[in-house]
């Protein structure tokens, strides 16, 4: 079989592949000094189609794994399948999912795929003008492929408009900079959630966190990725379960409809916001360097899964994943990602020990030495019972390695080891990315059905206009029990003071919530059934003596976030104040 691809994502997918039992003789192009130890690299550039596909059929190659995205999107699948090989991956239609970040906004916005806010210009002068009339902080997305880079934080206007000038006038990224989306910044904690699929079946892969800017605390530009781990510690209970049904399922559906069956891996680059998850970015690939700290965790062989993609039978594949978590730290060329020299030795790669991993990434041989080729050189992987010790076995191995110019990150999963506030002082004062999550929200907001959320939307919007933090969650007491008690027993845990849960007909949901916990629930009976509430409404009332639910009267949403408030208020003297000021913008309406 052959991978497509040199990074340290194409050495791990080598690396994991050449330990199944099926793989009779593995070839990688173009490959890197670490992938030559597994296989045969083959002197072909990834992007170079018509020759991969000549060395296929030369080769007798069976199966082609594609690791990058740039050749998805030019057809590499596409070609090879005309050939009679099978590959794992998208097409190039379905890979439009990742190449264009406009067809991803409004496939998300035609199928009701939760996303942020934005807006698509293809005009400069117009994107300009909306982006000075804005609140900041913005995000200026270039609309094609590149490396990584094309997406700006844009914290004030001059940010703004200079990362429009370099995508549309400039032209900075080409082609793919003809077009931008200006979204809206969203807050709260980023993951990563990877599936395979078959165009039918989805199955989520363990999630994962990665950090894209190149120094500590996420400063400086954006990179291809300087790290990551797993499995993070914040997600709540249930996410794993929401984000597949709001999110991963829904693409797969939605590319169908589109006449754009997907197959292969969906990467849905997620932010835990106080709304509940949203979508940043598709990717039609394997993450770099989520592949690195995801692979090690993978206990059924990746070729089986692979095949069974491409069969059309992953509803038949069992997947299992490893409890151990992995800490994966990217060791750069000085630099990186501006201009960077190339050429310099790489010491220590024998000296790592049993418990870490060096994926090898802008790597090659020369005359017996291993050498620096790229901006990215090494993701180093620590493996552990835990994510603190997988973190110090990282960070060991990376000491025992050395090369002229290296840059690394010395915070990759830090916020696990000594929580998001130790990490937000360390790292020089607060930062969204740090408090977010839910881990510092005060309000949980849990409904027991989507269908739910417009009735539950004039409490959020109300805890948004009192500057209040919530997150939300989309939770049945019938159909997820068990997710609904771990939330319960883990809200105080993650800061959650009062929790809100509006329930429609039997309306059991807040008062299994209550069972669960002795924090304050609050419940909104909903109209979702012909009785117009009348049902939820007595469900909620008549609690048995000792699990105590507040009632509001039927879609009382917006007076369940007040009565929250004021709950809050014993103990926030600025929520307190808050309240005040409301209570007198009603007085004076």
């Amino acid at each position: 079989m052959l991978v497509v691809g040199s990074g340290g994502r194409e050495h791990a997918l080598a690396w994991k592949l050449a330990r199944s039992p099926g793989v009779k003789e593995l070839f990688i192009a173009p490959g890197n000094a670490g992938t030559a130890s597994l296989g045969t690299n083959l002197p072909i550039r990834a992007n170079d189609i018509p020759a991969i596909g000549e060395a296929c059929r030369r080769l007798g190659i069976g199966l082609v794994v594609v690791g990058p995205e740039a050749p998805l999107a030019a057809g590499i699948a596409d070609h090879l399948e005309g050939l009679g090989i099978k590959v794992f991956g998208p097409s190039r239609a379905a890979a439009q999912i990742e190449a264009s970040k406009v067809f991803a906004r409004r496939l998300m916005e035609k199928y009701h795929i939760p996303c942020p806010r934005g807006v698509v210009f293809e005009d400069y002068s117009q994107a300009r003008s909306y982006a000075e009339s804005h609140p900041f902080p913005l995000v200026v997305k270039a609309d094609g492929l590149a490396g990584g880079k094309g997406v700006t934080v844009a914290r004030n206007r001059e940010e703004a408009l200079q990362a429009l000038h370099q995508a549309m006038v400039a032209r900075a990224f080409g082609e793919a900079g003809e077009r931008v989306v200006i979204e809206e910044y969203l807050t709260g904690r980023e993951v990563s959630l990877l599936a395979f699929t078959d165009g039918r079946t989805v199955v989520p892969m363990a999630p994962a966190c990665d950090y894209k800017p190149v120094f500590d605390g996420d400063r400086g530009p954006n990179t291809g990725g300087m790290g990551g781990y797993t499995p993070p510690g914040f997600l709540p209970p249930g996410l794993m379960e929401e984000v597949e049904s709001a999110v991963l399922r829904p693409a797969v559906e939605a590319m169908a409809r589109e006449g754009r069956p997907y197959k292969g891996v969906l990467y849905a680059g997620l932010m835990l916001t106080g709304e509940g998850p949203k979508v940043l970015e598709f990717n039609c690939r394997f993450g770099d360097p989520e592949t690195q700290v995801m692979l090690p965790r993978l206990e059924t062989g990746l070729l089986d899964i692979m095949l069974a993609v491409v069969a059309g039978e992953l509803d038949r594949a069992k997947i299992d994943w490893s409890e151990r978590a992995c800490v994966g730290v990217v060791m750069a060329s000085g630099g990186y990602p501006g201009e960077y020299r190339k050429g310099y030795p790489i010491s220590g790669l024998d000296r790592l020990p049993p418990d870490v991993l060096g994926f090898h990434a802008g790597t090659r041989a020369r005359d017996g030495q291993v050498i620096t080729d790229g901006g990215r050189v090494l993701t180093v992987v620590g493996l552990g019972e835990s994510v603190p010790l997988a973190r110090q076995r990282a960070y060991e191995g990376v000491g025992l390695i050395h090369f002229e110019g290296c840059h690394y990150r010395r915070d990759i999963a830090l916020v696990e080891e000594i929580g998001p506030q130790k990490a937000s002082r360390l790292l020089g004062g607060p930062r969204d990315d740090l408090r977010g999550g839910g881990l510092m929200a005060l309000v949980g907001v849990m409904m027991g059905s989507r269908t739910d959320s417009p009735y539950v939307q004039p409490c959020l919007d109300m805890l948004r206009e009192l500057g209040i933090s919530c997150e939300v969650r989309t939770l049945s007491a019938h159909r997820q029990p068990d997710a609904v008690r771990e939330y319960a027993l883990t809200a105080r845990d993650r800061g959650v003071e009062v929790i809100i849960a509006g329930a429609g007909m039997a309306a059991h949901l807040p008062g299994v919530l209550a069972s669960w916990t002795d924090l304050p629930v609050i419940g909104i009976p909903l109209s979702t059934s012909e009785l117009e509430g009348l049902d939820s409404l007595l469900a909620i009332a008549q609690m048995p003596p000792g699990v105590p639910v507040a009632c509001m009267a039927v879609n009382g949403a917006r007076n369940a976030a007040v009565f929250a408030a004021r709950i809050l208020a014993l103990k926030h003297d600025k929520i307190g104040q808050a309240l005040e000021n409301y209570r007198q913008r009603l007085q004076e309406a």
